[in-house]
């Protein structure tokens, strides 16, 4: 079987700080005067790219961005994307472990989680100062290496996200307390983890110690959609994912999505795609 190709930030970044937790690069620097492309695939860590000037494409997740100035892009683990960064863009892409960042505090991880909510945010130029100004700071502290410089990153990543909430929050809806917000980050990150092996609602709202009836009221109040439809659209985008990114038979998707009638499966997906897994493949890889 043919896995999504996975990039490590070992693999990213010459001599690191912190081996396999973080690391930080200049852009400019990085792309040396040539153009960055990167085909798809998916990581097993955090990634923020944010651009003070940028020209290029960038695909996460099937869901296409033009690069813009003043931009940020936020990827979590297991997201798949493709990147074409042009090399007149300037900025940071910083790479981080979850278990970077505050790894024993639940508060500082939820805030972390609800920052990567988003992939993509644009600023005007007063606020993406506020922003650049931060990730320069951590770049200085990274490169510098003074006394408690990973104390200093930490802090400086507090901040970022909670400018990066603060943005978000702007524009989005007021019906959602904090704890249907933290339900629901339970509920998918649940999904994420146990999709292939479970797809009923009842399975989930055990779990959290809900009612289906529960769950679905938190979906539908944060989301517009009910929990099935949570699940179907995970399941789907892992599907896509696999299609696009491999080369592996339809046979082998289905199965490795807990699917063992393929005729099912691919009825499954056409019902909510469109297209049968093969010309899926065909149209759009």
């Amino acid at each position: 079987m043919e896995n999504i190709p996975i990039r490590h930030i070992q693999a990213t970044q010459p001599q690191p700080a912190f081996p396999d937790s973080f690391s930080i690069r200049d852009i400019e620097t990085l792309l040396a005067g040539k153009d960055m492309v990167q085909a798809l695939h998916r990581h097993d860590f955090f990634l923020v790219i944010a651009l003070n000037k940028g020209l290029g494409s960038h695909e996460i997740d099937f869901t296409s961005y033009a690069i813009c100035d003043q931009s940020v892009f936020f990827l979590r683990p297991g997201q798949v994307h493709k990147l074409t960064l042009e090399a007149a863009s300037t900025g940071y892409i910083m790479q981080f472990r979850g278990n970077f960042y505050h790894p024993h505090e639940k508060a500082s991880d939820q805030l972390m989680r609800k920052a990567g909510n988003q992939n993509f945010y644009q600023f005007d130029a007063c606020k993406f100062q506020n922003i650049l100004s931060i990730l320069k700071y951590i770049f200085e502290e990274y490169t510098d290496k003074q006394e408690k410089y990973q104390e200093v990153i930490q802090a400086n990543l507090d901040i970022l996200f909670i400018e990066l909430i603060r943005h978000s929050s702007k524009s989005a809806s007021g019906n959602t307390s904090l704890y249907m917000q933290q339900r629901l980050e339970k509920f998918l990150e649940l999904i994420e983890t146990h999709m292939a092996s479970h797809k009923q609602v009842s399975h989930y709202a055990r779990m959290m110690n809900l009612s289906t009836y529960q769950l679905n009221a938190i979906t539908k109040t944060s989301l517009g959609k009910t929990s099935s439809q949570l699940i179907d659209d995970s399941l789907i985008l892992e599907a896509k994912r696999y299609l696009l990114a491999t080369s592996n038979q339809v046979n082998q998707i289905a199965y490795d999505l807990g699917y063992e009638d393929i005729s099912y499966f691919s009825r499954f997906f056409k019902k909510h795609t469109g297209y049968s897994p093969e010309t899926f493949r065909q149209n759009f890889r």
